[in-house]
């Protein structure tokens, strides 16, 4: 049975929703803030969320934005925002799919099975352990020796990127491109001064590091 969270702080919504998801084959969870929405998919094999964006202690698009930090799992956003740079923003952090309120029980049913045929049958951990320091990719943070580690935006992004593949070679331009945008992507300058930040930060040696590889005049490899 599919597992679908519901994130809607409209108690009348999440209800009619989850009696209809589970009326028709699904099991559904409700949370109404985005902390719990984190909290859940972090604990729980969830499948599929189901995601309002107007929540009262965090936007949705952000929540979007730290799930996809580690998981691929499909993301339904319904929201009364109707216009078109709030839809392309909400894809563009990784939603999949974008339905406007009101909405239809059935056409969010038909979004389901949608949804339903790329599940990910494995559940994807949020938190990931090295030798050295823990990666809370949900929580978009680092902890070493039992305190957390302070990264910049820009280092976090690089990071995240790498831990996502981790023991795959991430190319420059990769990392230039999704971190910078396209028009940086010869600039491999700024990659040697934020790798050996990053180094610094998390290495046991920094001159010779255990984590993070640099491929010469290729890329850089994540190792845990």
């Amino acid at each position: 049975m599919t597992l679908v969270l519901i994130v809607e702080d409209e108690a009348r919504i999440a209800r009619a929703m989850q009696v209809t998801l589970q009326a028709n084959g699904y099991q559904a969870l409700t949370v109404g803030t985005g902390a719990d929405a984190l909290q859940a998919t972090a604990k729980q094999p969830v499948e599929i969320v189901v995601l309002d964006l107007g929540l009262p202690d965090m936007d949705g698009v952000e929540i979007i934005r730290r799930i996809r930090g580690w998981s691929s799992m499909p993301i339904i956003v319904l929201s009364a925002r109707h216009a078109s740079e709030d839809k392309v923003e909400a894809l563009d952090a990784g939603a999949d799919d974008y339905v406007t309120k009101p909405f239809g029980l059935d056409e969010l049913l038909a979004r389901l099975r949608v949804a339903s045929r790329r599940v990910v049958t494995e559940h994807e951990e949020p938190t990931l352990a090295t030798t050295d320091f823990m990666v809370d990719l949900a929580g978009k943070k680092i902890v070493k020796d039992g305190s957390e580690v302070r990264l910049t935006p820009t280092e976090w992004n690089i990071l995240e990127l790498l831990v996502r593949n981790k023991g795959k070679l991430v190319s420059q331009q990769q990392i230039l491109t999704q971190v910078w945008g396209q028009a940086y992507a010869k600039e491999t300058q700024y990659l040697r001064v934020y790798i050996a930040q990053l180094r610094r930060k998390l290495e046991r040696d920094p001159a010779e590091p255990r984590h993070l590889h640099t491929e010469a005049g290729m890329g850089y490899r994540f190792d845990p």
